[in-house]
């Protein structure tokens, strides 16, 4: 067989993989979308929909759009995938952070792949258990709220077992979906899973946007403008690197003599990526639902006053909501990236390989210098992460805008598509790599590359 057929096979048979991977990442999001349109059972879904929107058009209880948001309209509608994937994320997030200071879990990590079964075993117990938890809240929000069917209004334990049975089978099945998406097909699946939902609001956001500023076209313009602006900024910051150089020293390995190199060390200024706002905004958001799940606001009420006002200043928008969203992303923000990101460790592997950095001693001395490096990226990193995170409360506040785009929305589509893209474009490397070597050496043959 000649090379060139032999390039062509694994050329196609590299595309044909590709396709395949596609398509099995479009079947996953075709199931997610259209469980969002298969209710739980027992619930009116005529009166949900009318509680919910008059609920939401209420600014200081729009908590309800949050979710909503992130559950791709599963939430409002009171599907089976109403809680999303939400509860995975805050469980592993919840383990990561734990794995830091518990001795068992850093040996786990340390164990290779046997210890990351065990360790995503135990983010799955966590999403389980986050699971029922916010299922109970709910089913006990929608007795309280009354949008039970009339049929089971007076069977409210049944009520509460379809429910909560319903919307954790949902979470766990969308768990299962997106390990299986990651594993046939490209990219995360969990993380298409989110961005696929927030992507499925944006026709209904823009509608609602172009049906509120009609004839306003100063307005729009400026809002598409800041948009524009803020998803390039995003873009630019998420890909935006510091390098430090590293030198390597002239060493011997075996026979071979390799000769001194250069090269650099690259650090992110986002290290934590879309964690921080995730995570604070999961801390808010539970605290800020906690008096709708408990019917806290309504006419029977029996809680003092104390505390219904305590509560009402955490309303989503509010000065000291902002102030604490604020704080909350900027403390994660330096504690996600001391997790992922060890000063001492890259010091020691980068000695252990005879690289150092030009006029900074190896060991402590290079470990400070990183870290300092690594600090000063972070406040950066954390102060962009929290003014863009703020970014749908300013919209609303200046602009009226009636839905919550900007964010940690935002954040998750950008980091989500790259992600994709760069996946893509491997597979097409690596499927192309025969066909290309092939044309470089014939294009080299006939005087170069610029020639040709």
């Amino acid at each position: 067989m000649s090379k060139a057929k032999l390039g062509n096979e694994l050329s196609s048979g590299g595309l044909s993989e590709l396709k395949k991977r596609l398509l099995f990442v479009l079947i996953g999001i075709i199931v997610f979308r259209l469980g969002a349109y298969i209710p739980i059972p027992g619930i009116s879904p005529d009166k949900m929909m009318q509680f919910f929107h008059q609920d939401t058009n209420n600014s200081g209880k729009s908590f309800l759009g949050m979710f909503d948001l992130f559950s791709g309209g599963s939430f409002s509608r009171m599907t089976i995938f109403a809680l999303s994937i939400m509860p995975y994320i805050s469980a592993s997030i919840i383990v990561q952070m734990y794995g830091a200071i518990s001795p068992k879990l850093i040996q786990l990590k340390k164990e290779g792949e046997a210890g990351r079964r065990k360790i995503n075993k135990y983010t799955r117990l966590g999403t389980l258990v986050l699971a029922t938890l916010q299922a109970f809240f709910i089913a006990m929000w929608l007795a309280n709220s009354h949008i039970v069917s009339p049929s089971l209004a007076n069977s409210l334990p049944y009520f509460y077992i379809l429910a909560m049975s319903s919307l954790v089978t949902g979470t766990m099945f969308l768990l299962w979906l997106g390990e299986q998406m990651t594993e046939r097909g490209i990219g995360n699946g969990i993380s298409l899973i989110i961005f696929s939902g927030i992507v499925a609001r944006f026709p209904s956001a823009i509608s609602s946007l172009l049906a509120q500023k009609k004839g306003d076209f100063i307005t729009i313009l400026v809002i598409s403008l800041i948009i524009l602006a803020v998803t390039l900024i995003v873009v630019f910051v998420e890909r935006a690197q510091r390098r430090i150089q590293v030198k390597y020293a002239k060493r011997q390995q075996g026979r071979k003599m390799y000769a001194a190199q250069t090269s650099h060390l690259p650090l992110k200024i986002n290290m934590a990526g879309v964690i921080p706002p995730i995570f604070a905004q999961s801390i808010l958001m539970f605290i800020g639902s906690i008096p709708r799940f408990l019917n806290m606001y309504g006419k029977d009420s029996h809680y003092p006053m104390w505390l219904q006002h305590l509560f009402s200043y955490l309303t989503l928008g509010s000065p000291a909501y902002m102030v604490i969203f604020a704080i909350l992303i900027i403390f994660f923000g330096f504690f996600y990236t001391a997790l992922v990101f060890n000063p001492k460790e890259t010091s020691d592997n980068l000695r252990s390989q005879g690289g150092y950095i030009n006029g900074i001693r190896p060991g402590d001395k290079t470990a400070d210098y990183i870290d300092s490096v690594m600090t000063r990226l972070t406040c950066i990193g954390v102060i962009y992460l929290a003014l863009v995170s703020l970014l749908p409360m300013f919209l609303r506040l200046g602009f009226n805008v009636p839905f919550w785009f900007g964010g940690t929305s935002l954040l998750i589509v950008v980091v989500v598509l790259m992600d994709f893209i760069a996946q893509v474009q491997s597979h097409l490397l690596s499927s192309h790599y025969h066909s290309l070597m092939k044309k470089t050496k014939t294009k080299g043959s006939r005087g170069g590359l610029l020639r040709s």
